[in-house]
């Protein structure tokens, strides 16, 4: 009995003394220089024992230290008892990490915090610059993580351009992941062109007309790969955290420079320089034109977009639509349609309705104007009959109706309305009575009089 009780006081002894190790150097400002050099890659944690976030993250750093000795070093310095090394880095807030290659740092870090995050990620880092493609198999694997990537196709290994490729990287592997290959011969072409946008690209003004050929999320912020390309792959790296949730439904994520689509936003999403925010504005841009805004501020978490997703893939959201306000009085012969009213105007059921799609600048709808009055002032007692106009700089043109030049006029009948009707006769008020005439559900009511089919 006595030995039982021994055996197991010293199991706790021995359990005690494994929970007090760690695999995470606990580096000083007397040998940080000293130690830091034989590493060639080194995650260093800055930290303060009183912060309260550092105590959240010591478990998970401790558990990534252990999984991942023999491949990367992790170490810690206490920056209340080491201040030297912590001011020399420029370490303002807790807990900071920053990422050293042989003794030099290298550059902040601003991935996960989980243990499982903080491995696989310093795995990536600690790699080679450039990762070896061997054939169609090693490609297909590298191009299915859905971190920003380039792969590099060679003649052969002794081509000075892969000296060169190899070069950039070494300077760029903290913003991109690079790999190469020199036997273009065996991959299938079709893959490479299967995956010639991938799953998050840079929109641009070049390519949107090819990317908007499908469903598409865009998040619009200061992007910019040249000046910035470490900044802009925090924001792109958020989308794809969340876009691999949903890889399958069949949505197209992309990231743009918010700059060069100010004019865009605002005109086709009412999101303007007054909304101006570090945080990337969010929309998504269906291919038959339907388009939804996430209202929601932009989380660094991703659970905002995440939130978004969920209730765009469930058809809860609110399609987002230009319109003008509606009217406070719209009782002239020609009614007024902005498109929050083009259902109930437009699209009434029991109504005929001849509608103008105009712009206030076009010289031939100003000549048009008068006309289409008189028209609608000849059949203002009709009770089955719409003549109506709506702006279509100003509101989104609904689906079903196709507006490239102005004015363009369409004839929806009652019971009829998606099947609109292009109106492509002289504009004379004579010619639309006698379209009309052909066209309407019911016999035309002529200022007051009936007229007879």
């Amino acid at each position: 009995m006595l030995r039982g009780v021994l055996c197991v006081s010293a199991l706790c002894v021995w359990s005690s003394a494994a929970r007090g190790r760690s695999d995470a150097l606990e580096l000083k400002d007397a040998d940080f220089d000293y130690i830091a050099p034989e590493h060639e890659t080194l995650l260093v944690k800055f930290y303060a024992p009183w912060c309260g976030h550092c105590k959240k993250l010591a478990p998970e750093f401790e558990t990534a230290a252990t999984r991942l000795k023999g491949t990367v070093t992790l170490a810690k310095v206490d920056c209340t008892t080491n201040t030297e090394t912590c001011k020399r880095y420029g370490v303002t807030g807790y807990p900071t990490l920053k990422i050293f290659r042989n003794g030099q740092e290298s550059s902040s870090y601003d991935g996960p915090r989980s243990a499982e995050g903080i491995v696989n990620l310093m795995k990536k880092l600690a790699g080679p610059d450039s990762v070896p493609l061997h054939s169609e198999h090693d490609l297909e694997n590298f191009i299915n993580n859905f971190d920003a990537s380039i792969v590099g196709f060679f003649s052969g290994t002794d081509s000075s351009q892969v000296s060169e490729f190899l070069k950039g990287a070494s300077l760029m592997r903290e913003s991109f992941r690079f790999a190469h290959t020199t036997v273009l011969d065996k991959i299938n072409r079709s893959l490479l062109l299967l995956c010639s946008f991938g799953l998050c690209p840079h929109l641009t003004k070049e390519n949107k007309d090819s990317l908007r050929k499908r469903d598409l999320l865009t998040a619009y912020y200061d992007l910019d790969y040249l000046r910035n390309p470490k900044g802009s792959n925090y924001w792109r790296n958020r989308v794809l955290k969340v876009a691999s949730k949903f890889s399958s439904q069949g949505l197209l994520y992309s990231v743009a420079n918010r700059n060069y689509f100010l004019e865009e936003l605002e005109d086709e999403f009412g999101l303007g320089s007054s909304d101006a925010t570090e945080l990337p504005f969010v929309t998504i841009r269906t291919r038959t034109g339907h388009k939804y805004t996430m209202r929601e501020e932009f989380t660094r978490d991703g659970k905002s977009l995440e939130n978004f997703l969920e209730d765009y893939f469930a058809g809860r959201l609110k399609r987002y639509i230009k319109s003008e306000p509606v009217p406070a009085k719209n009782n002239g012969a020609v009614k007024v349609v902005v498109a929050d009213t083009f259902e109930e105007i437009a699209n009434d059921p029991e109504k005929d309705v001849l509608i103008e799609f105009y712009a206030p600048w076009c010289g031939h709808c100003k000549k048009l104007e008068p006309k289409y009055t008189e028209l609608g002032e000849r059949l203002y007692s009709d009770p089955n009959i719409v003549i109506a106009k709506m702006d279509a700089t100003a509101n989104d043109i609904p689906q079903g109706y196709d507006v490239q030049g102005f004015p363009t006029i369409y004839f929806a009948a009652a019971g009829r309305k998606d099947e609109p009707k292009r109106y492509e006769g002289a504009r004379e008020v004579k010619d639309f009575i006698n379209f009309l005439k052909r066209e309407a559900s019911k016999p035309l009511v002529l200022n007051g009089v009936k007229e007879e089919l």
